[in-house]
């Protein structure tokens, strides 16, 4: 393994010294511990001690941002804050996420030197490829399969999400696939619920969709959730190709890094990423961890889309924040292996505008459910008024002006009210 290591950088808040502190995480995350203990060597050290690479001091407040911090015994004026940089030597866990989260974020947020920790980067040797091959789809064949180019994947949400009998469903889906949208996804509540079990939900789905798709030439791809216990994952996976599905979801954080590199090991079909539970993550802006690091980690396992959140969203994250996602999934890592962003939440046509302006690539899913089913003109038009929207947007003519010849942007704008 040579003399590779992983490089993890943090943002702090401690009642200590910068210095102190950051020679606390190092020795617990490798070598040391409370106390020093019987074989912890010089020479042990050198070779697997986590090493304090860099201390950048930043402001310093009156009061602790988490509880449980302890003080040191002298007392303390102030909490300060910096960013420090750590690196682990890859022989300590090898070629393996789950290890490597135990090193880089693990006890560290328990310790009570810090009121506050965060992961804010990560930077990982080219050797975590030799078992995490990334995204099998990713951008190019996500376009491939669906025969969209030149402009981002328009898409919607199932909604009612859960509570829709079978041929509601297939009603639903049939008006989707005859409205030439590209892409639909099952919410992350709807995955295999007793009243509409995933094998004749997919059976549903896709008879509605291959038969549109006999008369129309477009094939939507639709993930389907199989989110569930590994030992499910193999099995729901294979009823979605054996039935002609094109897309897997999962929810990253139920099934877990491991279980989605168990998935991508063997998923014939693009795995749609769906981060619920981030908000639990990443919130606080001094716990958890960035969402860089998190589609780092995402995309090292294998998935090929991820969800970002969009722009003036029902949700706390800012616009920055957003963009700043966004732009992370389009910055390779190892190659050819960046993922499609998956823009949702309050999204409607208006929103192509801004999201275009601010992210600058047409590499994009958008999702919009309300922005497209609850449009005036009903789903088709709903569908049309998002195309539209990225046609001015890349025309880079105002939304009001290409409304003037385009009714279903014109009742867009009406009926959401976010006019640009």
């Amino acid at each position: 393994m040579g003399n590779a290591r992983v490089l993890a950088t943090y943002l702090i808040e401690t009642p200590y010294s910068l210095e102190h502190a950051a020679a606390v995480m190092a020795g617990e995350q490798s070598t040391g511990t409370f106390v020093s203990v019987p074989g912890e060597t010089e020479a042990l050290k050198q070779t697997y001690g986590a090493k304090v690479l860099s201390i950048q001091e930043l402001e310093s407040v009156e009061r602790p941002t988490l509880p449980g911090a302890k003080l040191p015994k002298d007392g303390h004026s102030v909490y300060r804050r910096g960013e420090v940089v750590l690196s682990f030597p890859y022989h300590n866990f090898g070629p393996s996420i789950p290890n490597l989260l135990a090193t880089v974020a693990g006890n560290l947020y328990e310790l009570e030197e810090f009121s506050g920790l965060r992961l804010i980067d990560l930077e990982l040797p080219i050797e975590f490829t030799e078992k995490y091959l990334g995204p099998k789809f990713g951008i190019e064949r996500t376009r491939q399969l669906t025969n969209v180019y030149g402009r981002p994947l328009i898409g919607t949400i199932v909604k009612p999400s859960i509570g829709l009998s079978l041929e509601e469903l297939r009603i639903l889906v049939r008006e989707l696939a005859l409205s030439g949208i590209d892409f639909i996804k099952d919410d992350e509540l709807n995955a295999n619920p007793p009243y509409a079990p995933l094998k004749e939900r997919v059976k549903v789905v896709m008879e509605e969709i291959e038969r549109v798709a006999d008369k129309t030439g477009k094939k939507v791809m639709y993930a389907f959730n199989i989110t569930g216990d590994i030992d499910e994952l193999r099995e729901n996976h294979d009823t979605v190709v054996a039935a002609g599905g094109n897309c897997v979801m999962v929810g990253i954080n139920s099934v877990g890094y491991a279980g989605v590199s168990y998935l991508r090991n063997y998923s014939e079909v693009p795995i749609h990423g769906h981060r619920n539970q981030w908000g639990a993550m990443t919130r606080c802006p001094l716990l958890g961890m960035d969402f860089k690091v998190y589609q780092k980690l995402c995309r090292l396992a294998g998935v090929d889309h991820l969800h970002t959140n969009g722009l003036n969203s029902k949700f706390y994250e800012s616009n920055e924040s957003v963009i700043q996602s966004v732009k992370s999934c389009l910055t390779p890592m190892f190659g050819n292996d960046t993922i499609m962003p998956v823009l949702s939440s309050g999204q409607w046509a208006g929103t192509a505008m801004e999201s275009y302006q601010a992210m600058n690539t047409v590499d994009l899913i958008h999702l919009a459910g309300g922005g497209i089913v609850a449009h005036p003109g009903g789903v088709s038009a709903g569908v049309k008024s998002m195309k539209q929207g990225w046609e001015a947007a890349l025309a880079g003519t105002s939304l009001t002006d290409y409304a003037n010849t385009h009714q279903e942007l014109a009742l867009a704008i009406e009926k959401f009210g976010r006019k640009k």
